[in-house]
């Protein structure tokens, strides 16, 4: 008997969502940086467990929305977590620890997700992550506290990083599927269109690299994506700034960090594609592209939350 269903896993920023997703599946399907709110879209990633299909949800961090962006990623997040089969509320143990401390921006973003999800009646699973950084005791209280609010219906301690816990998370989702045929063939790791994830690959790229000069005023979009007699694909990439000022940053030095960016996403979509990659990036300034109708809908998100 096959079973089959979607898990929405819901957070604060940063709270390593994509990072648990990439380790369910064994196999990189979101994008991860030391930047909050990487995630901008809803991402599948599909899992298997014996005879069980997990499509996880790698939805955008929850927050209190400041921007349209914001508003529409969050937006994402609450409706992904409506339609799954199951739910798991990723927690940052460490970064609960700090709220508890004084991190107010922190435990206003669990407060929200509190609000939504858990309030709202339904059970969900707690995942307590990165829990190798944090005192055994101040977890165990930390467990008992969360656990006593009667909001969740089990929880599991993990480390999305190290992977300690996740197994033990994985076999509790794959029993909580629906009984019913996969949703997807059992070797795709991901439902994500390629000229999409491409563009995903060179914007964590892009992250990795310029995190703390660029604000959140990139984007990238593939512009073409062509699969070469030889077997090779050529694709061509913009890279979306808001200023002027923007666009030497990302250029660097004798176009130095382009080509860093580049070359490191160039080496990811080879491996994921399983053919050689030839990569072109372009930069071009677009004032407002965050209120452009066209950048949401390519993405699937809603322009008019």
């Amino acid at each position: 008997m096959t079973r089959a269903g979607f898990v929405a896993v819901i957070g604060a920023p940063n709270a390593g969502k994509s990072t648990l997703v990439n380790r369910l599946v064994g196999a990189k399907v979101s994008i991860v940086t030391q930047k909050v709110q990487t995630t901008r879209f809803p991402v599948k990633g599909v899992a298997m467990a014996g005879e069980s299909q997990i499509v996880l949800v790698d939805t955008p961090g929850i927050f209190k929305p400041r921007r349209r962006l914001d508003r529409a990623m969050v937006r994402a997040a609450q409706t992904q977590a409506a339609d799954a089969d199951a739910v798991v509320h990723l927690l940052d143990a460490h970064a609960e620890e700090s709220s508890r401390a004084g991190d107010k921006r922190s435990a206003e973003d669990a407060e929200m997700i509190t609000e939504s999800y858990v309030k709202s009646g339904g059970k969900v699973i707690l995942a307590l992550n990165k829990i190798d950084l944090v005192k055994r005791d101040t977890l165990l209280a930390l467990t008992q506290r969360l656990f006593e609010s009667g909001a969740y219906s089990e929880v599991f301690m993990i480390s999305a990083a190290n992977g300690s816990g996740v197994e033990d998370l994985k076999t509790r989702l794959a029993e909580l599927m629906p009984e019913g045929p996969w949703l997807y063939p059992a070797d795709q790791t991901a439902d994500l269109p390629v000229r999409l994830l491409a563009a995903e690959i060179t914007r964590e790229k892009l992250y990795l690299r310029v995190h703390e000069e660029l604000p959140y005023a990139a984007a990238v979009e593939t512009t073409a994506f062509e699969e070469k007699a030889d077997g090779s694909a050529r694709i061509e990439q913009t890279i979306f700034v808001e200023r002027d000022s923007q666009r030497p940053i990302i250029l660097g030095k004798n176009g130095q960090t382009l080509k860093w960016i580049g070359q490191a996403a160039r080496t990811d979509l080879a491996q994921i594609l399983d053919r050689p990659v030839h990569l072109f990036l372009h930069v071009k300034v677009q004032e407002g592209w965050q209120e452009v109708r066209e950048f949401y809908t390519g993405v699937g998100l809603d322009f008019d939350v």
